[in-house]
């Protein structure tokens, strides 16, 4: 059993060390062309679905905690009629960090996988933890997912009231602060915040 197994193993290294032996070099470079081709929109087809709120809410988890939140803040419904979905707010728009954010979200599946957070009760318990680590991940790509909508150069600080245009046109001009920094809690519920300066 062994040895035929070896023996298919050699086989198969032989065809892949020396394949000019057997398929013609043209017929390699279309294969692997088309092999990449299917590949890469495999993949993206892939990425693209996973990048969608249906797919963000499919867990009982999200649906029945963050999405239930959301439906009531602005960001779900508004005079404009301009809906933000998940992805709008929890992924980069651009590819490689799209990627990045991607691989940061298997932990994510390791916590549905392993229930860390399939109760309500659980999910408060880590609403803190969970909201920080996003928090943190704003700060530091400078509210980009923010950005992406609410274009800094375009505000008319006429139509603010008073406070949001004297901040937006000071702490956030000078690059001091970023969007999460004053608006935590915009879509979901605060988690307890005890013990934190400002709140």
């Amino acid at each position: 059993m062994l040895a035929k197994l070896f023996a298919k193993l050699k086989l198969i290294w032989r065809v892949v060390n020396r394949p000019s032996v057997h398929y013609s070099l043209g017929f390699l470079t279309l294969g692997g062309f088309v092999a990449g081709v299917i590949f890469w929109g495999g993949f993206n087809t892939v990425l693209e679905a996973t990048n969608q709120e249906q797919f963000c809410i499919g867990c009982h988890e999200m649906e029945n905690n963050v999405y239930q939140e959301l439906q009531s803040t602005i960001h779900f419904t508004n005079r404009s009629g301009v809906r933000a979905t998940c992805p709008d707010c929890h992924v980069p728009h651009n590819w490689t960090d799209k990627i990045a954010r991607k691989m940061q979200a298997s932990k994510e599946v390791w916590g549905k996988v392993f229930g860390t957070i399939n109760t309500r009760e659980k999910f408060e318990a880590k609403r803190r933890e969970l909201a920080e680590h996003e928090w943190d991940r704003l700060k530091a790509n400078d509210s980009l997912e923010c950005r992406n909508c609410h274009n800094f150069d375009y505000m008319d600080f006429t139509r603010q009231s008073q406070r949001a245009a004297q901040m937006h046109s000071t702490s956030l001009a000078s690059g001091e602060k970023t969007c999460i920094d004053c608006h935590k809690g915009i879509a979901h519920q605060l988690p307890d915040m005890a013990g934190v300066e400002g709140f």
